[in-house]
Order: C-alpha cells, then sequence, then structure tokens
C-alpha cells in the first residue's frame, strides 16, 4: 500500500478559552482552497453557535471518527477532519483510519449567528486539549466560534508555528472518492422520531477491543422504528459492524430525528454501504458505513468508469471552471452553462468526486463543491485496477469483436468479456468472486476503454501536492517538522 506523510501546518493550535462573555473557540486552519486562490490558513467564520454543547459534540463525533480504526484496531489513526465553508454552512468531514466509515457534520445556517461564511475548503486542528476542552461545555455556555486565524493573527504571525505529520494512505484518498460516488445511489429507506432513533442507536453492540462485533446485518422498517433482520428483504438497510456507530452517542440526546439511506436491495444477499444521520437543531451528523466493517470503501470500484473516460476527463475540466463552492450543486444550471447534457454533467461531477472536489449530501440527495487539501492526481494514478487496465491497453493484449472482448493477460490466459446491454461480465476469478459487486474487473475495465477508444496510459506521473499537503510517490516519504 502506498502511502505518504501528510505536512499540516497551523499557525498555532486550535483552543477553547473562557471570557467574560462566554467561551471563545478557536479552529484553526491549514493551507487550503479559496475563491481566491490557495491560501494559508483561510478563514471562513467568526460568530456564534446558537447550539454550542450540541455542535460541540457533533465536532468531537467527527475528530472520533477520523482517530479510530474500527478494524485491525491495534493499529494508530488519526488525520485532522476537512472544513468546508459553502456560503451558508459549514461542513466538517472525516474518514475513518481503517477506510470504512466517512462522517461529516454540517453546520447549518440555524445553527450559525453574527457571522459571514466564507468558500472554501482546508483541514482544521483537533488536538487532544481541545477535545477535552469541548467535552465539558454545558447547554448554557454561549460559544463564540472562530474559524480561522483572528484578525491580529492575520498580520503578526510570520509563519507556521505548529506543524504535523500525518500517515496519507492512498486507500484512504480513494475511499474518501468511493464513498460520495457510493452514497449518489442512496434513497432515504426510514426516518424515526427521536425517541425511537434513541431506543434503537442504544440497543446496538459496542463490539469489543478485538475487533468488530457480529451484529444485525440487516435491518428493516417496522412501524415507527427499526428491526433487525436476517436478510435483505425489500425496503432493507444494511448494518455490518453496527458499532461503527458509536460516535452519533455523542450526540444522540439532542436529536431530533434518524435518517437512514441506502441503495435499493435487488434480493442479493451480499450487504451493501448505508447512510445513518442525525437530525440536530441547526445541524446534521452523518456516518456512512461500508458493506463490511474489515472492508474500506477504497476497493467498491464505483469510480472505475468515470476514471477510464477520456470524454469525462474533459467534461469535468470544464465542469470544475463553473463551480463556485455551491452548498447545492443544481446540474440542471450546469448543463445550461456548460452546453452539456445533463447525463454528461452527472458523469463529469463523479469524475470530480474521485479528486475529491465535490461531495455527496444524501439529505439534500445533491452534490456540494469542496477542494480536499490533497493530491487529487494520485487516486487516479494509484489506482491498481485501473492501472491494469491501461497496462493491458498498452500491451495491444485487447481485442473486440462484436459484443465480446477478449483480453489475454501476461500470464498467458484468456479471458473472454461479454457486453449484455451495457453489463459487462467476465470469465476470471474476480467476477466470478465479486459478480460486479465491487466494481468491474480489470479485464472488463480495459474493454470498456477499448471501445471508447481510451487513450493509453499517460507516461510517468509526477506526484504534484495539493493545498497544504507533501505528497509522495511509491511510498516515498517527502514531508517535513515534527509532530
Amino acid at each position: 500500500m502506498t502511502r505518504s506523510l501528510q505536512a499540516v501546518a497551523y499557525s498555532r493550535p486550535s483552543t477553547l478559552e473562557s471570557a467574560p462573555d462566554g467561551g471563545r473557540l478557536g479552529l484553526e486552519t491549514s493551507r487550503g482552497a479559496t475563491p481566491s486562490g490557495i491560501k494559508d490558513h483561510p478563514r471562513f467564520f467568526a460568530g456564534f453557535l446558537t447550539s454550542p454543547q450540541i455542535a460541540s459534540a457533533g465536532l468531537l463525533a467527527v475528530a472520533d471518527v477520523a482517530a479510530t480504526r474500527y478494524y485491525q484496531r491495534q493499529l494508530a489513526a488519526s488525520l485532522d477532519p476537512v472544513v468546508t465553508g459553502n456560503g451558508d454552512r459549514l461542513r466538517f468531514e472525516s474518514f475513518s483510519g481503517c477506510g470504512g466509515v466517512y462522517a461529516r457534520l454540517d453546520v447549518l445556517a440555524a445553527g450559525l449567528d453574527g457571522g459571514r461564511i466564507g468558500h472554501g475548503t482546508t483541514n482544521v486542528d483537533v488536538n487532544n486539549p481541545l477535545r477535552e476542552a469541548l467535552s465539558r461545555i454545558g447547554a448554557d455556555d454561549p460559544l463564540h466560534l472562530r474559524v480561522g486565524p483572528d484578525e491580529m493573527a492575520v498580520t503578526t504571525v510570520d509563519g507556521p508555528v505548529v506543524e504535523k505529520k500525518v500517515p496519507l494512505p492512498d486507500r484512504w484518498l480513494r475511499g474518501f472518492a468511493e464513498a460520495q460516488v457510493i452514497a449518489a445511489g442512496f434513497d432515504l429507506r426510514a426516518e424515526l422520531p427521536a425517541g425511537e432513533a434513541v431506543r434503537f442507536l442504544r440497543s446496538l453492540p459496542r463490539g469489543s477491543a478485538r475487533g468488530a462485533s457480529r451484529g444485525a446485518s440487516w435491518v428493516v422498517p417496522a412501524g415507527r422504528g427499526l428491526r433487525p433482520t436476517t436478510r435483505p428483504v425489500p425496503g432493507a438497510v444494511a448494518l455490518p459492524g453496527p458499532e461503527r456507530l458509536v460516535a452519533l452517542l455523542r450526540v444522540l440526546r439532542h436529536a431530533t430525528a434518524l435518517r437512514v439511506y441506502g441503495p435499493p436491495v435487488t434480493g442479493g444477499a451480499d450487504p451493501t454501504a448505508a447512510a445513518w444521520e442525525v437530525v440536530l437543531p441547526g445541524m446534521r451528523l452523518t456516518l456512512t458505513l461500508s458493506p463490511e466493517a474489515s472492508r474500506g470503501f477504497s476497493g467498491e470500484g464505483g469510480v472505475l468508469d468515470a476514471l477510464a473516460t477520456d470524454e469525462a476527463a474533459e467534461d469535468a475540466e470544464l465542469i470544475s471552471v463553473l463551480l463556485a463552492w455551491e452548498p447545492r450543486i443544481d446540474i440542471a444550471d450546469l448543463a445550461a452553462s456548460s452546453g452539456l447534457p445533463a447525463e454528461r454533467v452527472r458523469a463529469a461531477l463523479v469524475r470530480l468526486g474521485t479528486s475529491g472536489r465535490v461531495g455527496y449530501d444524501t439529505a439534500e440527495a445533491a452534490y456540494f463543491h469542496r477542494e480536499l487539501p490533497y493530491d487529487a492526481g494520485r487516486v487516479e494514478r494509484h489506482n491498481p485496477r485501473l492501472r491494469s487496465a491501461r497496462a493491458l491497453l498498452d500491451a495491444a493484449a485487447v481485442t473486440l469483436d462484436g459484443a465480446l472482448g477478449t483480453v489475454t493477460a501476461d500470464d498467458g490466459h484468456v479471458h473472454r468479456v461479454r457486453d449484455d446491454a451495457g453489463s459487462l461480465t467476465c470469465t476470471c476469478q474476480w467476477w466470478a468472486k465479486y459478480r460486479g459487486g465491487r466494481g468491474p474487473c480489470k479485464h472488463a475495465l480495459a474493454v470498456r476503454m477499448a471501445r471508447r477508444g481510451a487513450a493509453p496510459s499517460p507516461g510517468p506521473a509526477t506526484a504534484t501536492a495539493g493545498p497544504g499537503s507533501a505528497s509522495a510517490v511509491d511510498g516515498t516519504e517527502i514531508a517535513g517538522g515534527a509532530r
């Protein structure tokens, strides 16, 4: 697995300080993207939280996910959350160290008061002393929130004085991309009122220090609540590794509802991903779970088709110019502005999602603009199936004959890929094992690319660091400073 060390620099640690008029929460930002370009420490908000205790609990829940591995828990995991200002809300996002849980806290306009909300994306420092301070905030404590440096710090800080080095595996980056692509196929499956939400979430097993529990694999709506089931009946939602929802307990007593999202159940027994959203006053906290506790999002393959088409790459370049940090991307407006049909706009958004340039909000069933502060090109360069498919094209190993494609592997094995109304099947072991449930195999991907006239693989790529990042290729670490 290719890894690098990401250098994340802050002007000072984030702190929670006491003041005569209430607490002052200063969340320090790293280098990030804004409408006016890359800035070292962008400022997104300065005002009050309308529900300080709830917002603090939600931020802690996102930090919990960033610092946790729900599988192979003995390994360390820690990556500072990402914050995006979308003009009318602040979004705090994180991904678990095991790559199987995506968390997002949306602090909506109703949760913020007294300040203009800016635009842009960067990392935000959530350190251990801050976590301890946030956990002590009371229900009636007024709290001023600052995301980014205070006005004096903007002019007096000569350079970063706090620098962290955090591991940045390629599978983490691919997982961030896959999670939003998968979520775009979800629909609302159940909505529980506050009382039922509390009862259900508190009934879930917590697992153990040794690993994931063997809790319910599926749940299905029953009256005003949910009940476990052993098989994927119509309307059911997969819940493998239910202990991965433990971060929701941080905000549970403030919940007004619980919403569950998932893909349609087609009768197969394989588990699927799902999103669990706790509705809060002025906020939403969402956890998206991978299909299995031991299975990260990085291998799901939902982004491979978008990465493999030259047309989508060109369309994505056009669409990216039209994005303006919208909290809700309107596909019809983009189609009118770009001159592209809506279907090509959707494909371009999937492509942009693979590089972290858009996310997906299941509550609003819409993409939103953000720019992950990491090297976007690594998602494509280090995707093993995509690299293998391009290598097959380079080796002229693909021949087409109507609906049939023949791929000759390096070891001499010949694999047959058949196109049945747009659905590809293959004779290889990968397809026999997953039956298309984890995206196309390298042979099917190569055949699809050949049919679309995709170009052979480019020459050796040079890793270009994204905002606030140091990058590495093939496992070479490039980062400075001490943790």
